[in-house]
């Protein structure tokens, strides 16, 4: 195992500087030269992917220039050059805004409040008055911090854990129920982790993300292998389908939306086609109530 999760485990920042560089190999390796137009030399070829040559020229910029920033020194670098570099890797905003983050270092960083995250009142409020669907509010690290009684229906009572269990990482990685409960799990587990990757871009000097990562890391072997790929992505919406205990399969749209005044919350909300079988299925656990979390098995 290398050094970063031990360091993490102790709660120590991420180091910014190896993510970078990390991040910069990985997005250059998973491209070849035909995807961008440059002549393939097949066995005579060194290394996955583009070389830094190849970047570099495809970027505009020197081959030194681009070393040192794959080498993890962004400092001074132009908005200008990482646009550039961003469209010869091909990036998707998700992962040019994490690359910004990485590169600029200071000035793009966040800074990390040592309180916890706290949900409005009146998010509270509707988060109550949504009766007939799941819905329920993600904050930093995939924290759980606010839900509704169609959630726990649908996800399990996340009122029966302690507070720094309700964290969608530590439940997918960590929890066998969800593992059972996501037909789709390894999909589930690759959308915590690239939006964990995206926290850490924001928020490296995080010490309780650094523990996060560090503790997955050492507990689970899914977890390390999807946080090597370094892959980020904002997930806003999709379909997932899950297999519920008391009413079989679910498929269930979701759409998410940012808390204006705090952009590190998220309102998620989960439905399903009208007059489908889980809508059916919804309708039954709505009527339930209170029963639906009482009789199935807690995750």
């Amino acid at each position: 195992m290398d050094e970063q999760p031990e360091a993490a485990a102790a709660g120590r920042p991420l180091d910014r500087r190896a993510e970078l560089s990390e991040f910069l190999r990985s997005r250059r390796a998973r491209l070849k030269p035909e995807d961008v137009g440059l002549p393939d030399f097949g066995r005579h070829r060194r290394v996955p992917g583009l070389r830094r040559e190849e970047l570099a020229q495809l970027a505009g910029v020197s081959v030194a220039y681009y070393t040192r920033l794959e080498q993890g020194n962004g400092r001074n670098v132009s908005a200008e050059v990482l646009e550039s570099i961003s469209r010869a890797l091909r990036l998707t905003d998700a992962e040019h805004a994490h690359l910004t983050h990485l590169a600029k270092g200071k000035q793009h960083k966040k800074k990390v409040s040592a309180r916890p995250q706290q949900v409005r009142v009146s998010l509270r409020q509707l988060l109550d008055t949504m009766d007939g669907v799941p819905a329920y509010i993600v904050g930093r690290r995939s924290e759980i911090l606010a839900w509704n009684r169609m959630a726990a229906a649908v996800f399990g009572d996340w009122s029966e854990l302690p507070a720094t269990e309700r964290n969608w990482a530590r439940l997918v990685f960590l929890k066998p129920e969800y593992r059972d409960l996501y037909i789709d799990w390894e999909q589930k587990a690759i959308d915590i982790v690239c939006a964990l990757r995206m926290d850490a871009g924001c928020y490296p000097d995080d010490p309780r993300l650094s523990a996060l990562v560090g503790e997955l890391s050492v507990k689970s072997e899914e977890f390390r292998r999807l946080w090597a790929t370094h892959d980020v992505k904002e997930k806003s919406h999709g379909l997932k389908r899950l297999r519920h205990p008391l009413v079989g399969e679910l498929s269930l749209n979701y759409e998410t939306f940012r808390v204006s005044d705090d952009s590190d919350q998220g309102l998620v909300v989960y439905h399903a086609e009208p007059h489908s079988p889980s809508a059916e299925a919804l309708r039954l656990l709505a009527s339930w109530g209170t029963d639906a979390t009482a009789v199935r098995p807690t995750l």
